[in-house]
């Protein structure tokens, strides 16, 4: 009888605080100057909304059909999405990680992802190393981890070029 309630226990303990979207935008806000953002994999717009309460303009990229009612791209990001934004991010984009940093590359274009599964079956910290070496490859000057204050996965992969660092 105890061991079901444990477990019930461990298995909430383990998953995405609930405040994730706000602290995430909140960090976003303090951090980068960027009136418009895209938020990639975002899937029901939960970002979105948050980041719109703090007065950015955000897109969501997305295939869900269901979603909040913020501005929504039901499509998948690509390289080819025309470059309407200050800042490409993501919050546990999935399999999206890496057109975040490419695109962001691309385009000359701040990035912050909060990586949650590698899309290649990589362990999470060699996949976090791997994230960042990508970015530095890309062109990105400055590289680094953020950690946000909440619990699950939480550590936030910057890259900024040199001339858009604050």
């Amino acid at each position: 009888m105890c061991a079901p309630a444990r477990r019930g226990l461990l298995e909430e303990a383990h998953m995405a605080d609930k405040r994730r979207f706000d602290l995430f935008a909140d960090f976003l806000v303090e951090r980068f100057n960027a009136p418009r953002v895209f938020d990639v994999a975002g899937g029901q717009g939960k970002l979105n909304e948050a980041l719109t309460k703090r007065g950015r303009a955000v897109t969501t990229f997305d295939l869900r059909h269901k979603h909040l009612p913020v501005t929504y791209a039901q499509r998948i990001f690509t390289l080819e999405e025309p470059c309407e934004a200050e800042l490409v991010v993501g919050m546990h984009p999935d399999g999206a990680t890496r057109i975040i940093i490419q695109y962001a590359a691309a385009h000359r274009l701040p990035f912050a992802v909060v990586p949650c599964c590698s899309d290649n079956g990589m362990p999470y910290n060699p996949w976090m190393r791997h994230l960042a070496e990508l970015a530095r490859e890309s062109g990105f000057t400055i590289v680094e981890e953020v950690k946000l204050s909440m619990d699950g996965r939480a550590r936030v992969l910057v890259g900024e070029h040199g001339a858009a660092a604050s």
